[in-house]
């Protein structure tokens, strides 16, 4: 079942000669279970995609789906619901907010979605024991390096029952062994039945990926996978 669909979507900024075609025409499905990276050079459209599935952004025409729910059409309400509890987003300026230690930050959105403070402290604080942060719980993001920010932006992407997760270069600040580990993180939610999208640059991180789609220019040029010798996406990104 797709938990994800991208249907002939079109993102466009600005109007006249000034026009930026981020995307066009892209069409993706992305099913509970598999996980795609997407690769690219820079301003291929792969942060502007990932922005539509999450629904923070909205498309210029065409249709994006999430759990059969049109995000185009739905009301604020419905796509704020929609992200608190079955999107995950690893952003790549992590938005950690400053004034929240790190498990505060992991725990805010089931608090928001009305799960009692115990209970979501208890699922932040399991969420940050996978990535090795249970000891830094209790520090702020300004206490914390590049890589453990990252860490945590990564656990409240995974925390509670997200049914996709969207992570932008989430390995970006990490070194490789802790790279490594949360890539196997993911990979795990992923064959637990969840469905993620993974943008990277690395082919060696992309090898984690069931499929590989490429985007230049905003339109999906190739699709590879499942990858066996991952440096081969090199030539093709």
């Amino acid at each position: 079942m797709s938990v994800l669909e991208l249907r002939d979507v079109h993102r466009t900024h600005g109007s006249g000669a000034t026009a930026v075609h981020a995307l066009r025409g892209v069409t993706l499905r992305v099913e509970a279970g598999e996980l795609v990276a997407v690769m690219g050079p820079s301003g291929s459209g792969k942060s502007t995609l990932l922005n539509l599935a999450g629904g923070l952004d909205r498309p210029s025409q065409g249709e994006v789906v999430v759990e059969q729910v049109a995000l185009g059409t739905a009301s604020r309400r419905r796509l704020a619901a929609l992200r608190r509890r079955r999107i995950g987003y690893v952003f790549q300026d992590l938005n950690l907010l400053a004034s929240l230690t790190a498990v505060e930050n992991v725990s805010l959105p089931l608090e928001l979605d009305g799960t009692g403070v115990r209970r979501a402290r208890r699922l932040a604080l399991a969420a940050l024991s996978d990535v090795d942060m249970s000891e830094q719980a209790n520090r702020f993001p300004d206490e914390l390096s590049g890589g453990q920010q990252q860490r945590v932006a990564i656990a409240r992407a995974l925390v509670g029952e997200r049914r996709l997760v969207l992570a932008d270069e989430p390995t970006g600040a990490l070194d490789s062994q802790t790279g490594e580990a949360v890539l196997r993180l993911l990979r795990s939610r992923v064959d637990s039945g969840a469905a993620g999208v993974l943008v990277t640059h690395e082919a060696r991180h992309a090898g984690w990926a069931d499929r590989v789609v490429f985007l230049r220019d905003g339109v999906v040029v190739d699709t590879a996978g499942p990858v066996d010798q991952p440096e081969q996406l090199l030539e093709r990104a």
